[in-house]
């Protein structure tokens, strides 16, 4: 079933997470991202179609900002008991096969999803400098069988504009992807 984006305030902290890379074994946190100035969490899994349908366009994204001065971190906080291809080893496979520049975690307690509101996959959130939220939404207008390309342009004018010291659109839309796959009696109120 799809689900949107909970759209977290615009100004919102960054939550702290401390998660472990399922490729490198490394621990990463917001300090891991120090003196960059943006941070892209993006919570992501390997089984949702709309995840499938942009994964190039995540790793590309990655590519062409690993110079920049922006840190990028994708997160599955998916059940990978319930759904086995989003445990580790999984992920693992996926970070390799898409050649991902960039930690990805496994949020194992769902609690880091909990902290930024996560509710679908994609999910995707962009801090500025001072850690503060300013964009929240989709990568760009493409779907699963809608025709659209994929193109992060959404995302990307986003990235570019903190980049450049500049405002970022406050006029943003939504992402919408599968639900977050919640451990039974997990769920928060929210995604209910």
């Amino acid at each position: 079933m799809a689900a949107t984006s909970v759209m977290l305030p615009l100004g919102t902290p960054a939550p702290a997470f401390h998660l472990r890379d399922v490729v490198s074994g490394e621990t990463h946190n917001l300090d891991s991202f120090s003196g960059k100035r943006a941070l892209l969490v993006m919570f992501i899994c390997r089984h949702c179609p709309y995840v499938v349908h942009i994964e190039r366009e995540l790793a590309r994204l990655g590519q062409d900002y690993q110079e920049k001065s922006i840190g990028i971190i994708a997160i599955s906080s998916n059940d990978p008991e319930s759904y086995p291809d989003d445990a580790p080893p999984k992920l693992k496979e996926m970070a390799g096969r898409l050649g991902f520049t960039f930690p990805f975690c496994c949020d194992e307690t769902q609690e880091v999803a909990k902290a930024y509101r996560a509710a679908c996959t994609p999910d995707l959130y962009l801090f500025d400098r001072d850690r503060r939220l300013v964009y929240r939404g989709q990568l760009d207008d493409s779907r699963p069988g809608n025709g659209k390309p994929v193109t992060g342009r959404d995302l990307r004018a986003a990235i570019e504009a903190v980049l450049a010291g500049q405002p970022v659109e406050s006029n943003q839309r939504p992402s919408i992807g599968c639900s977050i796959k919640w451990k039974r009696g997990n769920e928060p109120d929210y995604a209910r």
